[in-house]
């Protein structure tokens, strides 16, 4: 069994949410469930379309399929946005170089199924770590990779809002695909920048620990967010695994 849980934040210092987050416990087409976390961006309008209209077409394009595959359902869906995107950029001038992050996920005989593009993240935190599952298509992330900065100075680095992927960016997309045993007492995190910029990893744990139930432990992350500055919108789905 399973329970979720999200929520979007404005945050403290943004006019507009750009973050849009979806969630069904129930069949999506010939998926069991669906989560996704999408982070948008470009102009006074576009961010908010684009990761909106990411995920509708997502949830619509699912729904209509008939692959079995998880990855397979993903990654056409995931296209599919990204055509969709690019194409209504291309016909509105106002939401010219517009595009999304987006993080997908699917949970089927205890495996998560992960499909990322950009910077919002999934992990799984325990009682014991917190674990990054997915990786960072950022511009700061490649200067770690190749050891031109540290970790820890990634944090602060002026450029860390670059990103290197994003849907409707391209006309091909690359995405990035994961899969997850998933252990009783795990916890999914799936969340835009704006939570990881304002709080540190280990902090994010400490919290989800010391709440009571789902819904104190996502409403604790965007507090601590707009505590730290709440310098971004903030997207935070949750999903308790309650049994093995």
């Amino acid at each position: 069994m399973i329970k979720t849980f999200s929520i979007t934040d404005i945050g403290r210092k943004r006019k507009l949410n750009q973050d849009y987050v979806y969630t069904s416990e129930m069949p999506v087409g010939n998926l069991p469930n669906l989560f996704l976390v999408a982070d948008g961006m470009g102009g006074h309008n576009g961010g908010d379309y684009a990761s909106k209209c990411a995920i509708e077409t997502i949830v619509e394009y699912v729904a209509d399929l008939e692959d079995t595959q998880t990855v397979t359902i993903l990654e056409k869906s995931i296209k599919e946005a990204n055509k969709v995107v690019r194409r209504r950029g291309e016909e509105d001038e106002a939401l010219n170089g517009m595009g999304t992050t987006i993080v997908a996920a699917s949970i089927q005989d205890g495996e998560l199924c992960v499909a990322n593009v950009g910077d919002s993240r999934l992990y799984i935190v325990n009682r014991r770590e917190i674990r990054q599952i997915t990786r960072d298509h950022s511009y700061v992330e490649e200067m770690v990779r190749l050891g031109e900065i540290k970790r820890e100075q990634a944090r602060s680095h002026p450029d860390k809002n670059i990103i290197t992927r994003a849907v409707g960016a391209m006309e091909d997309i690359d995405i990035d695909f994961f899969k997850v045993k998933l252990n009783r007492d795990d916890i999914v995190l799936m969340c835009s920048d704006g939570l990881t910029n304002m709080i540190e990893d280990e902090e994010i744990r400490m919290i989800l620990e010391g709440q009571r139930d789902i819904v104190e432990k996502a409403e604790s992350l965007v507090n601590a967010a707009n505590n730290n500055g709440g310098k971004d919108n903030i997207a935070v789905v949750l999903i308790e695994v309650t049994d093995d």
